[in-house]
């Protein structure tokens, strides 16, 4: 095998290289050289982005989708001012609806804009759950607008956090006991219950009860973002930030280059080297420090250490073009409003639970739960201009309590009787089946894509297919953290991904707080 040639290079030592060009690295590398030090980003696949990627999955159609990662809360806006990046997003003008069939009749909860209260009374039949609801996201706001800050801080204590937060209820019911049992406190509908509980799962299999608390850490991260938790539309895609991340790199300085897979670091603490893989052969190249985009797994194995506990991811990723949205049942709510915001299905407080235990038990759920959204009617830009004339509509699928550990056996098989259940799910609440609407790619295809954990994992090298690289952390310091939480066994080298602590979603955190380490802030 020929030695690949870095003549690509523009050094032979760099004061950083950065293994992996997701969003993460990205941010990592435009911060060090904003701050004068030479950046070398190594990208084993042909382009940069990671999950955070926009791309046409359907042969000959003009539509760009978000086609891993899809919308953004954690990204804090200091980071898109500290690098000048052209890049921005679009409030949702429905937070989500949830349809539901009771006494034989269609119906649904509408959260967001004027007919809120309206909705919850009609659902429920009197104004308690809606005031419930009002108080229980006032806690969480409060907790976001005094714990997001120190997302891009030094680790606190939990004691100090607990400090910051100020408020013993809302700490006892984040942070101590099972988020079930706030839920179950606070509200008395299933389907209200079933809602609020889904901020716990996205990404994440367990109970609501789940003594270890990683939903909670789950449901912490969904409602901090930006100090309101508010889940945004990224304006031209996801892609569309990490294209801006990339052109900011570059122009404070980084070397950016793809096809270059890493595969060994060596380092004695203060210099180390990083051997890499191409098409034309293997090569090294040295650095000051190393920071890794990439999950514990892959750092480890880098290393030649040995590997920390396996990660399991459990959803299905589902992505559509539609010629037009379909019908609803609920004829009292327009099709345009429900799919704005996050449509719920099958996700009423008892059918998640049953879900949970059907799926824990190795099979998989009778209904599956699952959240679709519409990013083309909040950015009609992801469309081509003919498709956008004609009502073309993109829907974004993601299914709960799918881990991966069910499709070992046959995956193929499993993966496509996963996604005959869960559109059947859909389709009790729609007036038409959603296949009827699904547009055709040049070939005559239905423009439909399926996504379970592991090609995840095949496409990405997400360990186990775990959107977060492994179980969330709560967001303050411990023995084994450091002081930015991004900090490994070697002093010259540093976890710049999702796994990092305050890590998971397209955040940037990581890659701010790595370079702030690397930088000895």
């Amino acid at each position: 095998m020929r030695a690949a040639s870095s003549q690509t290079f523009s050094r032979s030592v760099y004061d950083a290289v950065i293994v992996g060009g997701g969003h993460n690295g990205l941010v990592a590398a435009a911060y060090l050289a904003r701050a004068g030090r030479s950046v070398l980003v190594l990208e084993r696949l042909g382009n940069t982005g990671g999950a955070a990627v926009s791309t046409r999955p359907f042969a000959g159609v003009d539509a760009r989708l978000s086609r891993y990662s899809y919308l953004v809360s954690l990204l804090p806006g200091s980071i898109v001012r500290d690098l000048g990046l052209s890049f921005s997003v679009r409030k949702r003008t429905v937070s989500s609806y949830t349809p539901v069939v009771r006494d034989g009749r269609a119906t649904g909860l509408l959260v967001g804009g004027d007919r809120t209260r309206e909705s919850f009374a009609a659902l429920t039949g009197s104004e308690r759950e809606y005031a419930a609801w009002e108080a229980f996201y006032e806690r969480t706001r409060q907790v976001a607008e005094r714990v997001f800050p120190t997302l891009t801080e030094p680790l606190p204590t939990r004691q100090e956090l607990r400090d910051r937060v100020g408020d013993e209820t809302s700490w006892r019911m984040l942070f101590d006991e099972p988020i079930g049992a706030a839920i179950e406190e606070n509200f008395a509908d299933d389907l209200v219950r079933g809602v609020v509980l889904t901020d716990a799962l996205i990404g994440t299999f367990a109970d609501a009860h789940d003594p270890s608390l990683v939903q909670n850490r789950c449901f912490l991260y969904h409602v901090i973002g930006g100090g309101t938790g508010d889940w945004d539309v990224p304006v031209g895609g996801m892609g569309a930030l990490t294209d801006a991340l990339a052109g900011a790199a570059r122009s404070a300085g980084a070397e950016i280059v793809t096809g270059h897979e890493a595969i060994r670091i060596e380092t004695d603490g203060t210099a180390a080297e990083v051997a890499f893989r191409t098409e034309d052969g293997e090569g090294t190249v040295a650095a000051r420090k190393v920071l890794v985009n990439a999950s514990p797994q892959a750092l480890s194995a880098l290393l030649g250490e040995p590997a920390p506990p396996p990660a399991e991811g459990a959803q299905l990723k589902v992505n559509m073009l539609l010629r037009r949205l379909p019908r609803l049942r609920d004829r009292s709510v327009d099709p345009r409003q429900a799919f704005s915001g996050t449509f719920h299905i099958a996700e009423g407080y008892d059918q998640l639970a049953a879900a949970y235990a059907q799926a824990a038990a190795g099979r998989l759920p009778e209904a599956p739960p699952s959240e679709i959204y519409c990013h083309s009617l909040t950015d009609p830009s992801i469309l081509g201009p003919e498709l956008a004339a004609q009502g073309y509509q993109t829907l974004t699928l993601f299914g709960l309590h799918t881990p991966a550990r069910l499709f070992t056996e046959a995956p193929d098989a499993t993966r496509d009787a996963l996604l005959k259940a869960t559109l059947a799910e859909l389709d009790a609440h729609l007036g038409e089946p959603i296949t009827d609407c699904l547009a055709l790619d040049e070939a005559g295809r239905p423009c439909i894509e399926a996504k379970t954990p592991l090609d995840l994992e095949h496409d990405l090298r997400l360990p186990g297919g775990h959107i977060f690289h492994r179980d969330l952390a709560f967001p303050w310091a411990d023995a084994s953290t450091g002081r930015w939480g991004v900090e490994t066994a070697h002093a010259n080298v540093l976890l710049c991904g999702a796994g990092a602590v305050r890590g998971g979603g397209v955040s940037g955190i990581p890659g701010h707080n790595a370079a702030m380490a690397a930088l000895g802030r």
